[in-house]
């Protein structure tokens, strides 16, 4: 409870602080051209954190993945879990008929209530 603070070099009186020596820079430091920085950061071993693309669409993956969203109406979220080979599947399946991924679990349900009764 009786600790000090460190002295971080300031008067704990701010009439003695001194800012004579504090001035706006004159003119803004020249960038050097992007070659130059990307070619120091090669030499230098600087490993950028930027996102690498990835070939072929892999679901799950992080992988650029074609793009399935429409207008339907659709506004409630279901989730769950399954085997990569299955979503991928399921994927491919509903790109081969050309519907939207909500649109062929609609017409999947239908099938089983048909085949096995509502």
């Amino acid at each position: 409870m009786g600790r000090d603070r460190a002295n971080l070099g300031f008067s704990d009186d701010p009439d003695d602080l001194d800012l004579s020596d504090f001035k706006p820079r004159q003119a803004p430091v020249p960038r050097p051209p992007s070659g130059e920085i990307s070619l120091a950061a090669e030499v230098s071993g600087f490993r950028s954190r930027e996102p690498k693309a990835v070939e072929g669409p892999v679901e799950g993956s992080g992988a650029a993945v074609p793009q399935r969203r429409r207008r339907t109406g659709r506004n409630a979220q279901f989730n769950l879990k399954a085997r990569p080979e299955t979503i991928a599947a399921y994927c491919a399946l509903a790109d081969r008929m050309g519907w939207g991924l909500g649109e062929t679990l609609e017409k999947a349900v239908e099938i089983l209530e048909e085949h096995y009764g509502g």
